[in-house]
C-alpha cells in the first residue's frame, strides 16, 4: 500500500505535448510526472524524480482509452514492418 503525499485532479497537471508527460509541482522544487501512456494503462501514481514523494492522480481512464488504442495499433504496425 502506498502512502500518497496528496491526491491531485488530472486537470491541475500541466501537459507537455512533446514528451507526453503530465507534471505537477512537488514541494521539493521538482515536478511529479506521469506519462499519458501510464494513464491509459490505468496507472494512477505520479512520482517525483528528485525525492520519494508520490501523488495519486484522480482521472477518468475512459478519457485515455483512445490513446491506448492508438499505441496498440502503432506497436502492431512496427512489428509488421520488422517482419
Amino acid at each position: 500500500m502506498s502512502v500518497y503525499h496528496d491526491e491531485i485532479e488530472i486537470e491541475d497537471f500541466d501537459f507537455d505535448e512533446d514528451t507526453e508527460l503530465y507534471t505537477y509541482p512537488c514541494p521539493c522544487g521538482d515536478r511529479f510526472q506521469i506519462s499519458k501512456e501510464d494513464l491509459a494503462s490505468g496507472e494512477d501514481t505520479a512520482t517525483c524524480p528528485s525525492c520519494s514523494l508520490i501523488v495519486k492522480v484522480i482521472y477518468n481512464i475512459e478519457d485515455f482509452a483512445e490513446y491506448e488504442e492508438d499505441c496498440v495499433v502503432a506497436t502492431k504496425e512496427k512489428q509488421l514492418v520488422k517482419n
